[in-house]
């Protein structure tokens, strides 16, 4: 399996730094928003970067790609639809990947929090940006509800096994909110109370698993009865849709 190291950028983002196999050791670069912390890290450890993944146009993931890509021909790849500085390898989603030294790495088309979003699986790690969050998801910026929903449960297909590696630490307001949608949820229960002991010790809570996101988010829990209950006291009145009460969620997310 593929070795993932965190390295904290800016408030809260994280980048990830993917190591492949081979003699030279390379690595892939996930989402920059910031130079200075990449730098120390290769210094420290003697990389280069075969490529950089940059999910989504936001500055927070995609300052410091040109930078650190240099004046050679380090790939950068993101999403064609909007417009990133740098970008040499446009994608929409549907694609694979191919690099020395690691596995195949798929595309995936997750539009809602931006137009163009993707999210990058390889080796049963998940690089999903800003789209699923552990314990939450993005918010709607640029796309509907109906998108982000089709998008999380485009993701929610891969094993209940794979990793969750999101771009930002998100994961203890979200178990806040999931709690009160669930308030009987054990799996949420426990999951915040372990989140907020790693907090506590200032370690990431990064990253989860696909199986326990699908106990504890409930983004992705729109078809359980409880979830839809909670939500529908919430909005005042019957949701007769998955889209509909995932559209309510975030609604109460955002403004409840």
């Amino acid at each position: 399996m593929l070795s993932v190291e965190s390295v904290a950028a800016l408030a809260d983002n994280y980048i990830w730094i993917v190591s492949g196999d081979g003699d030279q050791p390379r690595v892939l670069v996930v989402d920059p928003g910031e130079a200075q912390p990449v730098n120390e890290w290769l210094n420290k450890h003697g990389a280069t970067i075969s490529a950089l993944l940059l999910t989504h146009h936001h500055p927070d993931h995609t300052a410091a790609a040109v930078e650190l890509a240099g004046t050679g021909r380090t790939p950068i790849y993101g999403p064609g639809a909007e417009g990133i500085r740098g970008v040499n390898h446009p994608l929409h989603g549907g694609e694979q990947i191919t690099l020395d030294g690691f596995p195949g790495i798929d595309v995936i088309p997750v539009p809602g929090h931006t137009k163009g979003h993707v999210a990058y699986y390889v080796d049963g790690c998940l690089f999903s940006g800003d789209a699923l969050f552990a314990g939450g998801c993005g918010r709607l910026f640029e796309g509907s509800a109906e998108q982000m929903h089709e998008s999380l449960q485009r993701l929610a297909t891969l094993p209940d096994s794979t990793l969750l590696y999101c771009g930002h630490e998100y994961t203890v307001k979200n178990l806040e909110f999931a709690h009160r949608v669930e308030p009987d949820n054990q799996q949420i229960a426990k999951r915040l109370e372990q989140m907020r002991a790693l907090r506590g010790k200032s370690q990431p809570t990064l990253p989860s698993s696909l199986g326990e996101e699908k106990q504890s988010n409930p983004f992705l829990r729109t078809h359980e009865a409880s979830v839809v209950e909670s939500a529908e006291r919430w909005a005042g009145g019957k949701l007769t849709t998955e889209t509909e009460v995932f559209a309510t969620l975030r609604r109460w997310k955002d403004h409840g």
